[in-house]
């Protein structure tokens, strides 16, 4: 990977971490296939819901499984994973997440207590392993546990609570994990900056591929006609114009000015644009892929209509969150893509009169547009 060329003030040389870890290991990209199926779950909950209150319980649920997943990315920069007591820790672990996934349809029902006990596993073996750190990583987890615990705990009351009294233990559960990141509770956390950076690539390389799964999941055993072969390349299409937007030269810079930021600045950029910044992307994505699945079944003709509304609005916040990400990094303020997330909510009027062939080809052709413009702006493309 080449080095980016960089305004001068981020040519200084990398900062010391501390952190041991600098590259992904192959137990971890494993540790990822549970979170893809929990994104189905998430996914199939919001492409038929049954109402706006379906989409409030999936951010509940995507929050706190997304906090905690994103918490064993800051594990794996700071612990190795190579020795057996680690490995099999990192099992448990997945089959706390497993249960938490496999709970997700009926987490405000039957299902609450399984995800509460799941997250409470993952929850312990995450600080545990974090005392193995050979860093201040290893004091600084509690400082931010007593919050995961706490959300947790909340999750487990909720378990117990008849709906809709439920509701307000999770918004409190949710709003105890954000509140972390207001008291600055992260800055004693050491940072791997190539692990940190490659890890949450690989994190919108999942999402990106649940979303052509729930695209084959939507055909099922559907007749192979013109139209919706043309639905599923548009999709694939789509997918990739996406992951353009996050990999081509962005994720270089990103890492230059993550590696060569003090560790203040570089608390900060985990926080807001790989924090916050890629939650909104990947919450976008499973929107995205909520919209696909429910199009790709009906192509031409009277459209499904919640299947344009997640599409258009999972786009839009997808570059919403990729907006956060880049400022946060100083990678480029995004104004082209932030008005093209506004300007992509005008489709919707367009897929519910002619169908989400036609509104799956315009987002596909704004997308286009944007990066075509971005290539006129950027030097480097020239």
């Amino acid at each position: 990977m080449t080095t980016p060329s960089l305004p001068p003030a981020t040519l200084a040389a990398p900062v010391e971490t501390g952190a041991p870890v600098q590259r992904v290991g192959t137990i971890e990209l494993f540790f990822d296939l549970v979170f893809v199926f929990a994104l189905t779950q998430l996914t199939s909950l919001v492409a038929h819901p049954h109402g706006l209150a379906d989409y409030g319980k999936a951010l509940l649920v995507f929050m706190t499984l997304m906090w905690i997943y994103d918490g064993y990315v800051w594990l794996g920069g700071n612990v190795e994973f190579g020795g057996e007591r680690q490995r099999r820790l990192i099992f448990v672990a997945m089959g706390g997440f497993f249960v938490m996934a496999l709970s997700i349809p009926t987490v405000f029902d039957g299902g609450g207590l399984p995800y509460a006990l799941g997250l409470l596993t993952v929850t312990s073996i995450h600080a545990l392993m974090f005392q193995k750190a050979q860093n201040s990583s290893a004091q600084a987890i509690w400082q931010i546990a007593p919050y995961n615990f706490g959300a947790a705990l909340l999750v487990l009351a909720a378990a117990f609570v008849h709906p809709p009294s439920d509701w307000p233990l999770w918004v409190a559960a949710v709003a105890t994990l954000l509140s972390s990141t207001f008291l600055g509770r992260e800055r004693r956390f050491q940072l791997s900056p190539r692990h940190f950076v490659e890890r949450h690539g690989l994190i919108i390389i999942i999402a990106l591929g649940e979303s052509i799964v729930a695209v084959g999941g939507g055909v099922g055993e559907l007749a192979l006609t013109g139209p919706l072969l043309g639905y599923g390349v548009l999709a694939l299409m789509l997918s990739a114009l996406l992951w353009w937007t996050y990999f081509h030269r962005d994720d270089a810079r990103a890492e230059h000015i993550f590696l060569h930021a003090n560790p203040k600045e570089r608390s900060r950029m985990a926080i807001t644009g790989y924090g916050y910044g890629h939650f909104a992307m990947v919450c976008g994505i499973i929107l995205i892929a909520a919209g696909l699945k429910v199009g790709v079944a009906h192509p031409t003709g009277h459209p499904d209509g919640i299947g344009i509304w997640n599409l258009t609005f999972g786009v839009s916040l997808y570059l919403l969150g990729d907006v956060i990400y880049r400022r946060s990094l100083g990678i480029g303020p995004g104004w082209v893509r932030l008005i093209l997330a506004a300007v992509l909510l005008l489709t919707i009027p367009v897929g519910l009169m002619y169908g989400a062939l036609p509104h799956l080809l315009l987002c596909v052709l704004l997308l286009t547009s944007l990066l075509w413009v971005e290539a006129a702006r950027d030097p480097l493309d020239n």
